[in-house]
């Protein structure tokens, strides 16, 4: 697989992680980002060895979008501590089942993971293992009768945008895991979620940088 190029210099390198394909597979012989981008690297670099590779952020992988990865260690380091202290910016577009009971706001909870079905759920906050999860939201122009949002993560929990929404009474439109009416036994259905836009500072220039897309799921609605 041709990767998705849509940045690179000799600290950084923007891509599109398209739905289906993990950011880094546990499994060996999988493909995934980090293979895919590894290979891209050591293809195109003259003296062959294996190239750095940091990853700063995850995406789920049912969800397409966009990821920065670091090709230095000082780079990593920079960009991990932007991503702790809110200076990294990462926007996603979301079609839900339903409204929000505001145009724009703010959803707070509680999330714990399990494990053993690689799902979360909204708890009480005194739970062990349970943790804060914050987004904000801003509804967009609405979409074939859906309802568009914009979404800005405050916190990277497990399944954050999906758990929440679905937790608000808003399942997103083809989320197998959390919206039961779009569950069909046996057949891959494309979730409505995408990191649309991505905004940090450059690990060496401290330029802004933003990147954006259009999701996959918004384009096919065009056609």
């Amino acid at each position: 697989m041709k990767p998705e190029i849509l940045y690179e210099d000799q600290e950084i390198l923007v891509c599109l992680k398209p739905a289906k394909i993990a950011v880094q597979n546990r499994c060996a012989g999988t493909s995934d980002m980090v293979s895919i981008l590894k290979n891209y690297l050591y293809t195109n670099q003259k003296h062959k060895k294996e190239p750095y590779l940091a990853i700063i952020h995850r995406l789920d992988q049912p969800v397409e979008g966009l990821l920065v990865f670091a090709k230095t260690k000082s780079a990593a380091r920079t960009l991990s501590r932007q991503l702790t202290s809110m200076e990294f910016g990462k926007y996603y577009l979301a079609l839900l089942e339903g409204a929000l009971p505001d145009e724009e706001g703010i959803l707070t909870d509680y999330l714990i993971k399990d494990t053993k079905t690689n799902t979360s759920r909204i708890c009480n906050k005194m739970l062990p293992g349970a943790k804060k999860a914050v987004l904000h939201y801003r509804l967009m122009p609405s979409q074939d009768g859906k309802h568009l949002y914009e979404i800005r993560l405050e916190t990277g929990r497990h399944h954050q945008i999906r758990v929440q929404m679905a937790g608000a009474g808003c399942p997103l439109v083809g989320d197998a895991k959390y919206n039961p009416t779009s569950h069909v036994p046996g057949q891959w259905t494309q979730i409505a979620l995408c990191a649309y836009r991505l905004e940090f500072f450059h690990p060496v220039t401290g330029k802004k940088i933003s990147f954006q897309i259009t999701p996959s799921f918004l384009s096919d609605n065009e056609k």
